[in-house]
């Protein structure tokens, strides 16, 4: 049956929203699994050069670091021929199960921008015209700031979790050998963490947008931020106070960026009624 088209959003009915909301989610869910697809046939590239590349010593982030400690004449652990450690699958469908389940969220990181755009259609027939002009660089900002966050997780989160408890060890009689599940969950955790971090700036325009943050507020709490920060890196990182303060730093910064994001909100929302005050 054909869905009723109403051609003033404002007179929908709340099912009518609820049909509209349901397929905008089928259709990211079907770009989701379309892209998942693709991604389950390139299993070879995904697996040994994506998610098992910070598994090896040659990962350009470990070259980094070990080109930096020998610069100044120390030893360094990432200098090392190669990890400690072996990734292993002890479940009779654990490979296949590792494989499905990574396509699925190759599909949602590459097909973000996708649902992003998904979801403005949903909610961009309640905004004015204005309001809508004003905010056309949502899906592409939101999208830069999400996979530069993949892309952080990815070169520098990732690899440092991996590299410190791959190498660590509680006594030389210890091996470490690691369920292919816990090692692409360390991998996602740290990349999807730090892609949702990145996107701090978008989350603080819209609630400045509807009045539950101001400048004001974010200035008063920073030192609490501060330590909310720290817990995250402690959550995503070794615990070790480098790894803490290389991921803190990006956030900080991105953190005094939604301060002065709010700041032009505020204003841009002043001048509008300044404007209707003197109509």
């Amino acid at each position: 049956m054909a869905r009723k088209k109403v051609e003033n959003p404002n007179e929908m009915s709340f099912l009518d929203h609820l049909e509209e909301l349901r397929w905008h989610l089928i259709r990211s869910t079907l770009a989701v699994v379309l892209i998942g697809s693709v991604a389950f046939m390139m299993k070879t590239f995904i697996f040994d050069t994506v998610l098992l590349g910070p598994s090896y010593m040659s990962f350009p982030t470990y070259q980094f670091f070990c080109n930096i400690a020998t610069s100044i004449g120390f030893d360094s652990a990432f200098c090392a021929e190669k990890l400690p450690f072996a990734i292993q699958s002890r479940q009779m469908s654990g490979q296949f199960s590792i494989h499905i389940w990574t396509s699925i969220w190759a599909g949602f990181i590459v097909g973000f921008p996708y649902i992003l755009w998904e979801l403005w259609k949903f909610i961009s027939p309640g905004l004015h015209e204005k309001e809508r002009k004003n905010s056309r660089g949502f899906i592409l900002i939101a999208s830069l700031l999400f996979f530069s966050g993949i892309l952080f997780g990815y070169y520098v989160v990732a690899p440092l979790s991996i590299n410190f408890l791959g190498t660590y060890q509680v006594s030389a009689s210890v091996l470490n050998e690691f369920d292919i599940d816990s090692y692409i969950g360390t991998l996602k955790t740290s990349v999807l963490a730090c892609g949702v971090l990145f996107e701090l700036p978008i989350i603080i325009f819209f609630l400045t947008k509807v009045g539950l943050v101001t400048p004001e507020i974010l200035k008063k709490y920073r030192k609490i931020a501060l330590v909310v920060v720290l817990i995250l890196s402690a959550v995503i990182t070794p615990p070790d106070v480098v790894s803490q303060i290389i991921v803190a730093i990006p956030v900080l910064i991105l953190y005094q960026i939604s301060i002065y994001i709010s700041k032009v909100v505020l204003k841009r929302e002043a001048k509008k009624n300044n404007k209707l005050k003197t109509r």
